[in-house]
């Protein structure tokens, strides 16, 4: 009984998006192609209750050599490449913005351990006005979620 009330309360604390400074992020979780894979991707929804525009300037993880915010661009020839961000990804007051596969996502290159799927990691968000935020992202394998939160963040 106690074990079944534990694991629930988990599951819904993990399921449920926290709060800081204004920001919230939904959604979040982290893709990598094999359990063995040297570089993943997080996506997520950030989004903006306060009045004053934010920027997500940097991330941090412990599980990669490099941890950088992405997106996704055509070069001249009309082929996508994959471009760092050092300036990171505005987001308005009482707004939201979407790091989405094919588009802005943060990247994880040279992961250090072996990762499986279901596994949690966390990340740390840093922004230009809130606080850090620490995200605990589900890995999958998949497409991602699918109207389910896998992550949830807490304020640093």
């Amino acid at each position: 009984m106690i074990r079944s009330t534990l694991l629930a309360t988990t599951t819904l604390i993990l399921g449920l998006p926290a709060f800081a400074d204004g920001i919230t992020v939904h959604d979040a979780y982290m893709r990598i192609s094999s359990p063995v894979a040297k570089s993943g991707a997080a996506f997520m929804t950030i989004e903006n209750t306060s009045g004053e525009a934010d920027r997500l300037v940097g991330v941090s993880s412990t599980i990669a050599e490099r941890t950088e915010l992405h997106t996704h661009q055509a070069d001249a020839n009309g082929m996508m490449e994959m471009l760092h961000v050092p300036e990171g990804f505005a987001i308005p007051a009482h707004g939201a913005h979407a790091l989405a596969r094919g588009s802005d996502h943060v990247m994880f290159m040279g992961l250090t351990e072996p990762l499986e799927e279901g596994e949690h990691i966390q990340l740390t968000l840093d922004f230009e006005h809130a606080a850090p935020v620490t995200v605990d992202l589900q890995v999958t394998m998949g497409e991602g979620p699918t109207g389910q939160s896998h992550g949830s963040m807490s304020h640093n």
